[in-house]
């Protein structure tokens, strides 16, 4: 078990130093748009590092989309995305899980997802993410991703699962790991985030273990039982102590 950080900036070696990360997650470019990944300047530098590595996909990429011009360009993110993650060494690209229109069937947005792996097949391990909020989201509860998972659970995918989101979407997070993996068999990584905002809030509002709403022995329990590398999304200047933390809880 790898406990890691999500850094942002030019300079993600020093970023992981600072907090004592053991792995880093990255954008490969810009969270918000639709740029193709150039190779980054300090490539070389983090592939020799001692680190885990994963890539964060952009936030407009929704595969499960009902509209041409959002779900195929996502498709060829992807594609792009995985690529450049796979030229850094990195063990998985996460991907939120998306949502269709409103008004539209969350199958067809399933189905959407089923069609992306069926079409391609990618260099590294996708990573779906659960999302915090919406009634048209295609992996926000439990029941939505048994549904998911009856369509893609067949090709090479894995599973993110985030603390803040579990919480925001009114899941039990004492029984979460055991009932999400009885439908996937598996969760590669943990975003491990507290939360701004009440459990059940549908507010994705990442906070810092001691400023949030979600008892941190909560969120510690979630990574034990898990037992996969975990990235903490917590603002900058509390990731040390919240990776200190849990390495502490955990015995590491």
């Amino acid at each position: 078990m790898l406990i890691g950080a999500h850094v942002r900036g030019a300079e993600p070696l020093v970023e992981a130093e600072r907090v004592g990360a053991q792995a880093v997650q990255v954008f490969l470019a810009d969270p918000q748009g639709w740029k193709k990944p150039v190779r980054r300047p300090d490539a070389d530098d983090l592939i020799a590092a001692d680190l885990g590595i994963y890539a964060h996909a952009p936030y407009l990429v929704n595969v499960a989309s009902t509209n041409n011009r959002i779900r195929i360009p996502s498709r060829n993110m992807i594609a792009q995305h995985a690529a450049a993650a796979a030229d850094l060494g990195a063990r998985g690209l996460v991907v939120h899980g998306g949502h269709v229109g409103d008004g539209d069937d969350v199958a067809v947005g399933i189905e959407n997802w089923r069609k992306t792996f069926e079409r391609a097949t990618f260099p590294v391990r996708v990573l779906v993410e659960n999302t915090a909020g919406g009634e048209n989201a295609c992996a926000r509860t439990l029941d939505r991703w048994a549904q998911l998972w009856d369509a893609i659970g067949g090709y090479d995918v894995g599973v993110c699962l985030d603390t803040c989101h579990a919480w925001a979407a009114g899941e039990d997070l004492e029984t979460i790991v055991e009932r999400l993996t009885a439908i996937t068999g598996r969760v590669d990584l943990v975003h491990a985030n507290s939360s701004r905002d009440p459990h059940g809030s549908s507010r994705d509002r990442h906070a810092g273990f001691a400023d949030g709403t979600i008892p941190r022995e909560l969120i510690a329990h979630v990574v034990r039982e898990a037992g996969c590398d975990v990235v903490v999304e917590t603002p900058s200047e509390t990731q040390g102590d919240d990776i200190a933390y849990l390495r502490e809880a955990l015995g590491l």
